[in-house]
C-alpha cells in the first residue's frame, strides 16, 4: 500500500512489531516499574525526597538565580516559560550533585528487590 503525500496512513491497529497488535504487546521492564512505584506510593515519597534534597544542597534557589539572570538578560517581557524549561532544564540536570543521585538509586534499587521485580 501506498502512503498519500498529503496524508500519512490510516493506523490499522498494528505496529509492526512481528505482527502483534498494539492492545496484546506487554509493557516494558520500565513500565512495569513505574507502575509498581506509583501503585505503592513510592514515587510520591521519592519525589519528596528529591525535592527536600535539592532545597538541603541549594540547588533549587542556584536554578532560581540563573531563571532571573536569564530573564534580566533577555528583559521580562521577552522570556516566556517555554524559554527558561529550554534553556535552564540542561544545567538543572547536570548540576544536580552525584549524592542526591546515588540515594535515589539506592532507594529504587531497594524498593525493586522487596517488590521481587
Amino acid at each position: 500500500m501506498r502512503a498519500s503525500i498529503t496524508r500519512p496512513p490510516t493506523p490499522d491497529g498494528d505496529d509492526g512489531a512481528e505482527g502483534a497488535p498494539v492492545s496484546d504487546m506487554e509493557p516494558t521492564l520500565q513500565e512495569k516499574i513505574n507502575i509498581k512505584l506509583v501503585e505503592s506510593g513510592e514515587k510520591e515519597k521519592l519525589k519528596e525526597l528529591l525535592r527536600e534534597r535539592l532545597i538541603e544542597c541549594g540547588w533549587k534557589d542556584e536554578m532560581k538565580a540563573l531563571c532571573r539572570a536569564y530573564a534580566r538578560q533577555k528583559g521580562r517581557n521577552n522570556v516566556t516559560v517555554d524559554d527558561l524549561i529550554h534553556v535552564i532544564t540542561p544545567k538543572g540536570r547536570a548540576s544536580v550533585p552525584d549524592s542526591i543521585k546515588a540515594e535515589l538509586l539506592q532507594r529504587i534499587q531497594t524498593f525493586l528487590v522487596a517488590a521481587a521485580l
